[in-house]
């Protein structure tokens, strides 16, 4: 069974020095909690949005330790690197009552000022942390430069995503430039995959933007969970079997 909880936080600012200790979903790992702690911290956001899910592993993907091995870490990185997939993908807007497009285009750059494009990576081998810059455009904050980090443990595979252009939610300026934050973290839980989410973000002070921001991330984060288990489902169930 597929399990997905999403839950929203938004905060005054009078009660934003303790978002930290306020994230409900956050795993009981501690590297994890380390890591997306001393984000929120850093970042002091006014709204976060968190996510978990579990991903049944199938028997065959199962290891006689019971936890992942290097190759199927290797695949699941890949896997998720295949920036250009989350082109075309949609969520359900519940201001506009339909399906909405998330990512019109979404590939990878060589960097924020020259912006060529460059094809999706795929290694032969785990590196230990990996940083590229990705193009991508959507329907609610426009075209933007993203920076994704990952770093990759023992027990956890981190993916963050910054944006390096500041966001505008149509013609209002929403979000500063590196004032959005967002966490993947995927990690081996015996008989399944734990994936955490969580997007953090220091909102500009515009009425009623709070709301419709927390609404769109809402949406937002179920679109890239559901992308997320798809691209486990293709290397688990076609290139691993």
């Amino acid at each position: 069974m597929k399990r997905f909880f999403v839950l929203i936080l938004l905060f005054s600012i009078f009660v934003q020095q303790i978002l930290a200790e306020q994230l409900k979903l956050l795993p009981q790992n501690s590297e994890l909690r380390q890591f997306v702690t001393t984000a929120a911290r850093t970042l002091n956001p006014s709204l976060t949005v968190e996510a978990v899910f579990h991903y049944d592993k199938p028997a065959f993907f199962h290891t006689s330790s019971g936890n992942w091995d290097e190759r199927q870490k290797l695949g699941l990185f890949n896997q998720i690197l295949a920036v250009s997939s989350l082109a075309g993908i949609q969520y359900y807007s519940s201001s506009r009552k339909a399906m909405r497009t998330f990512y019109e285009t979404s590939f990878i750059i060589d960097g924020p000022v020259t912006k060529r494009p460059l094809p999706d990576p795929v290694f032969s081998q785990l590196p230990a942390s990996y940083t590229f810059f990705a193009r991508q455009k959507d329907l609610t904050f426009g075209d933007n430069i993203y920076r994704y980090d990952c770093i990759i443990t023992k027990d956890v595979i981190f993916f963050t995503q910054e944006n390096i252009t500041a966001l505008s939610y149509g013609i209002i300026p929403a979000i500063g430039k590196g004032n959005l934050k967002s966490v993947i973290a995927i990690m081996d839980n015996g008989d399944s995959l734990l994936i955490y989410a969580v997007s953090m973000a220091k909102i500009f002070s515009v009425p009623g933007m709070g709301d419709r921001i927390s609404s769109s991330f809402n949406s937002r984060a179920e679109a890239v969970i559901a992308w997320l288990t798809g691209r486990l489902d293709k290397e688990i169930y076609i290139h691993f079997r």
